[in-house]
Formats: C-alpha cells, structure tokens, sequence
C-alpha cells in the first residue's frame, strides 16, 4: 500500500525492431552522463527509458558483490509476477518469445510489426493485461496471422491460452466493481476457479493471530484454491508454489548473506532467506521488523510478496524487488524531513484521538537504484515507503526511499508542452517551470515519511483490509498524498530549509495536482471508461472533493478559454484548508473502519469520468507524441572472474534496446516457464 508514482512526473511526462541477432549484441558500457541515451525506444502509450548507477565507481568490490547477488535474486523470482498476473500469461510468452526468436519470414509487414508491438507491450506489463488500466491488451494482428507464425516457427499455443489473446474473456486483471464480483469478475491469478470474494473473506476472517495486536498478514504468500469442495491455501516456498523460482531466489540471497555490510544487516538476510524456505507468516513478521531495524550501511533491498494493488481483495503481495545504493548527498539533504515528522505529526488537521504520541523509526532516504525486477519493473515507482503492517511501523518504524535516478531519468527524459497545453495561465507555467520539480520532490517526501506514517487505528479496529476491503488502497494512497498537499504551503518547510519561497512552492504544487488529478491523468484510460487503478482514483477523489466543497467560495474555478477546458485556483490558502478537511475525514475513515464512508467517497468522486472532458482531453492530447506510460530497462552488472571463479571486478553495461534485454531474461531467469525443461538445471558458475 506505500509505493508512490510520480504526480508531476507521471502528469507531464506523460509528463512520462528487430532482428535475429539483437541477442547477440553485446552490452554497452555505461556513457557519462553528458552523452547518456535515456530514450531506448517508444510505441503503442509506452516509452523505454535507461537509468544510470551514478557513485557505482565508489562502491568497495564486497559493496558491488552485494548489490549484483542482490539483483540476480529479484531477476530470478521475475517469472512469479508473470503467473500472478495471469494464469496463461508464462505459456502465451513463451510461445511468442520463440516465434519472435525463430520467425525467418517477412519482418517488415505490417502484421509483422503489429505481432512486435503486442509482444513489447506483453513484456511491459508482464502479461497479457495493461499494466495501468488493467485492461486486456488488443493485438494489432489476426488469429490466422498468428497461427502461421505458430506453425513456421514450431511453436505450440493452443487452446484457451491461444483463444485468450483474441476472444472477450477475461478482459480485467484486477475488476473493482462489486456488481460483477471482485474475484469471480478479476483475471489475476491469486485464486483458483469458482471462488467468490464472499467465500475469500470468509475464509480469512475466520483466521485468528497468535496475539490480536501483531495481526499476521494472512494471505500475502498464497494462492487460495479450492480442492475436494474446500478452500486451501497454495504457499509461495521452496518445495511449494514457484517452488523453482524461489530457490534460485534463496541460492542468490545467501550470497548475497556472505558479503553483507553488518549483522544487522545479515540477519535480515538470513530471515527473509527462511521465510522464503517456510512461507511462515510470523517469519516475515520477524524479517519485516529486522529489515526496518537494519538501517547502517549503503545497501538496502526490497525483495518478496508485498504489494495488495493487484489483489481485488487486498490479501496477497504481488512479487517485487528494488536494488539501491545509497544517494549520500540527496540524503543528507532531505533528512530534514525524517528529524521533523513528528512535529508534522503534532500539526496535523486531523483529529487528536488519531494522532500518534510518538512517531518511531521512520528512516528516509535518496537512493540510486542498481536494479528492479517483478512488479517494480519495467515500470517503477519513484518512492516507496515500507513495511506495509500498521504494527510493526508503529512499533518498530518505517523506511522511505525515493528513488532519485529514476526521477533523474524521468525529468531528462520529459517536456514541457504538455503543461503548457493544460495549464491556465503563463503564471501557473512559470510557477511549475521553477519550483514543479522541487514540489514534486517534497511531495514525495511528505507523502511517504510523514504521510504513511501518520494517524493510528482505534483500539479494537481490524487492519485497513479488512475494514475498507477495495478502498484500502486508494484511500491510503490519498491520505499519504493530503498530508503531503497540506504541507506544502506550510511555512515549516521555508523555516527548515527546504525551499526558498513556500507559497510559490505550494502554488506550483497545487496547480500541478488539481490540473493532473481532474485532466491530464485522463490520458491513460480509454473514452467512456471508469477509473480502476488505485493513485489515479485517490488522485481524482482528491481534486473532485475540495473542487465540489469550494464552489461557493470560488476556490477552483473551471474557465472556458478559447473553446478549451481550464482549472483555475483563486484561493491557494483556502484550498490548503479543504485539504486539511479532507485529510481529517479521511485518517478518521481509515480510525474507524468505515467501509461506507470510504465507498461513498472513492465512488462519488473518484471512479466515474465527465465523458465530455474527458473527450476534450485526449483531443487535445492528440497533438503530443510523447507515449503517456514510461519505463526502464535495467542496467546489466557484469562480473569479471579470475581463473578461481572469484569476482575481481563488475561493470556496468546497458541494453542496447528493450527487446534484448527480455530475450535475454527469457534465456537466463526462466524458472517457472515451458523452456526450463530444457534449460541447463546446473547452478550459476561460483562467483565469490
């Protein structure tokens, strides 16, 4: 529930060919950053961008083992987020992966490049549904030109894995209208067939902790199917569900054991090791308290099954890992904000009862990230803050990250046309020119360091899955952002030095918000659809609310100019008031468990879309060539070895294209697919 995409990145940036032998290609080696390639390729709503390991040359060779053994475990567990996804999408890519690799016919058809196309957009969301709307993808080609693809290639896809692709089945990955079931109506792969969301909730309420205040993440590690009429859960371990792939995963991550940078940091380690072998839900209670607790030294790691956003129900963790090394000087930096969150605490707008006396152990930081695998990659977030259990960040504390070459990446990458078109006014142009990026940052900060960690439950209220069920996610994704808007025209934030002018600050933070949450987040969905991701609905429920609660006293306005569609904040001070309103409500939502408020919230003012604006905005949209979704591929660490097998040496190299990189995945972390049959079973060479 704690990972944040971009606001003004991912509004402005938006505002986010082939040949046999790309294989074959080597690598390049990492370019200095005057002459770095970010662009890697664009098609269909998608662009591919690189990102550099700045400070990679500073890292002790022991330093740079940790992050290559650290990268090989996620990249090995990379075929899990495919079958979580969807339970035909590891044979539909492996029949597409063959035909890409051994098609010796006509390459430069139109067919032909539609069948690239879908293959490339299938790699981007690791399966067969949009990685944003969740929506199946449409190839641009017929069955029947699929079909002979197949059959001159060899390749056998038959069945519903093959009719899948073109027929109307399965259309959603995750639905979140209650009205067709949110499992019997969701194609994602965390229950078996003939499951209901009644029978789910059932099932796991009916689970009790070993002590009421620890609550286990029930469900986080299981696939629940149904067998001999009963409900049984299937566990992600070793010798158990992605079995194969979780070994490797444990075979890297006990490498990775050996050359850790302390005890603390080794006993982590060796507790997520174990809970990969057990599946043991007080195991990863144990790992999730001993990783926040690990905080010394330059590596840190996300690794195992953590997010809820892909789960109608809210119970299992989709598999995730990020890589990233320490970004000392940003750091430093933004520390401000971890020293203060308690008096952010103490100032909050929301109600006395569900503020925290004591906000504990919450750690931030700018980090580099090294490498991304599952559902990080290849679309990331920008910050994340973790573990998700109220207890443990109670108790315990939290750690924030942003990732701050991503954001480098990201604003290298993007333009300014876009908000020229959508903004109102040359002022609110400038205001975003000059302190856009500084707000999006700070935003970030505040989102994830003072945002999740703020408020507290009420004694005796369940977890916010249990209470708020399909809202908990975007209802905590908006809480974190409210805490972050209220801030950001505080003038804490000139006094503790964090920006040179809060009001202009705050202006452009604001503008950017409300401008991308009722308009340009509206480039991403098809016309007359319904908004279903989690930040784009917390994103409009936010804007729709203080743009409805301040209509009498014209705080926003919607201005005509020249037949086009414009919001206009008239009163920044007021608008900072109705988020503080909001923000109450919402922590006093999330206090009490108040299911009908929350659904009365997100569906009034967050899932349906004004057709005609909507209309009007990809209209204007249309002018603009960038691709609205952004992504990465990943830098490739390669280790040098001595005649022993031991690393002398690691460089860093970078794909040459998008489709080099997932054929060589494809080659190198297949575990779960087809071709592991014939794959060499032998472990990896020793690197030591």
């Amino acid at each position: 529930m704690k990972k944040i995409l971009s606001i003004a990145l991912l509004a402005m940036a938006m505002t986010f060919v082939a040949c046999d032998d790309s294989q074959e290609t080597e690598p390049k080696e990492v370019a200095t950053s005057e002459n770095f390639e970010y662009k890697v390729d664009e098609f269909a709503d998608l662009k591919i961008l690189r990102y550099q390991i700045p400070g990679w040359e500073n890292l002790s060779l022991k330093e740079q083992k940790l992050v290559y053994y650290l990268t090989q475990a996620g990249l090995s567990g990379r075929d899990i987020i495919w079958d979580q996804n969807y339970k035909h999408n590891l044979e539909i890519r492996d029949a597409l992966e063959n035909i890409y690799a051994n098609y010796e016919g006509e390459r430069s058809s139109e067919e032909w490049e539609a069948f690239e196309t879908y293959l490339k957009r299938v790699w981007f969301s690791n399966g067969i549904h949009h990685h944003y709307s969740n929506d199946k993808l449409k190839p641009g080609f017929s069955k029947e030109y699929l079909n002979s693809l197949l059959e001159s290639t060899g390749t056998e896809l038959t069945g519903e894995p093959l009719e899948v692709i073109f027929n109307d089945k399965d259309m959603k990955k995750v639905n979140l209208d209650e009205s067709k079931g949110l499992v019997e109506g969701s194609a994602v792969n965390f229950y078996g067939e003939g499951i209901t969301a009644e029978e789910v909730t059932k099932f796991y309420q009916a689970k009790k902790s070993p002590n009421p205040e620890k609550p286990l993440a029930f469900g986080i590690n299981t696939k629940l199917v149904k067998e001999n009429g009963e409900l049984v859960e299937k566990v992600y371990k070793s010798g158990g569900l992605y079995g194969d792939a979780i070994d490797k995963i444990v075979f890297w991550l006990e490498k990775a054991k050996a050359v850790a940078e302390n005890e603390k940091q080794a006993n982590a380690l060796g507790l997520l090791i174990e809970y990969y072998k057990t599946g043991d839900l007080q195991t990863w209670d144990d790992y999730n308290v001993a990783w926040v607790e690990a905080t010394d030294g330059n590596i840190d790691y996300i690794n195992s099954f953590i997010e809820v956003y892909n789960d109608p129900m809210g119970y299992t963790g989709s598999y995730e890992t990020i890589v990233q090394i320490k970004d000392f000087d940003m750091s430093e930096k933004m520390s401000v904000v971890e020293k203060n969150v308690q008096w952010f605490e103490d100032n909050s707008p929301i109600m006395d009862e569900h503020k925290k006396d004591s906000v504990v152990g919450v750690t931030y930081k700018t980090v580099i990230v090294a490498g991304e695998a599952g559902d990080a990659s290849p679309s990331t977030p920008i910050g994340v803050n973790l573990p998700n259990s109220s207890w443990i960040r109670k108790a315990h504390g939290s750690k924030s990250v942003s990732l701050g070459n991503i954001i480098n990446a990201y604003e290298n990458a993007g333009g300014s046309e876009k908000l020229k078109e959508f903004a109102h006014d040359e002022e609110e142009i400038a205001l975003s020119e000059e302190y856009g990026k500084q707000a999006d940052k700070l935003h970030t900060a505040l989102h994830e360091v003072v945002g999740h960690a703020s408020g507290q439950l009420n004694q005796g209220v369940g977890t916010t899955k249990e209470t708020l069920k399909s809202y908990a996610s975007t209802l905590e994704e908006g809480r974190a952002d409210l805490v972050g808007l209220y801030y950001l025209m505080d003038p804490k934030l000139e006094e503790l030095g964090l920006t040179d002018d809060v009001e202009k600050l705050g202006k452009a933070a604001y503008n950017d918000y409300i401008r991308n949450g009722l308009m340009t987040q509206l480039v991403r969905i098809e016309q007359g659809a319904d908004i279903e991701e989690a930040h784009m609905r917390n994103r409009q429920w936010v804007s729709a609310w203080v743009f409805e609660k301040g209509k009498e006293e014209g705080v926003i306005e919607k201005v005509q100019k020249d037949g086009k569609t414009y919001y206009d904040i008239k009163d920044y001070q007021k608008l900072r008031e109705l988020f503080g309103q909001l923000l109450r409500e919402t922590q006093r939502i999330k206090s009490e468990g108040d299911y009908e408020a929350a659904k009365n919230l997100v569906e009034n003012y967050g899932v349906k879309v004004d057709q005609e604006l909507h209309k009007e905005v990809l209209k204007r949209n249309e002018a603009f060539k960038s691709a609205p979704y952004s992504g990465f591929v990943n830098p490739v660490l390669v280790p040098e070895t001595n005649e022993n097998g031991e690393i002398t040496a690691i460089k860093v190299t970078q794909p040459e294209s998008f489709e080099e990189q997932m054929m060589d995945y494809a080659k190198e972390y297949s575990y779960l697919a087809k071709q592991t049959e014939t794959k060499n079973e032998e472990e990896p060479a020793e690197v030591q």
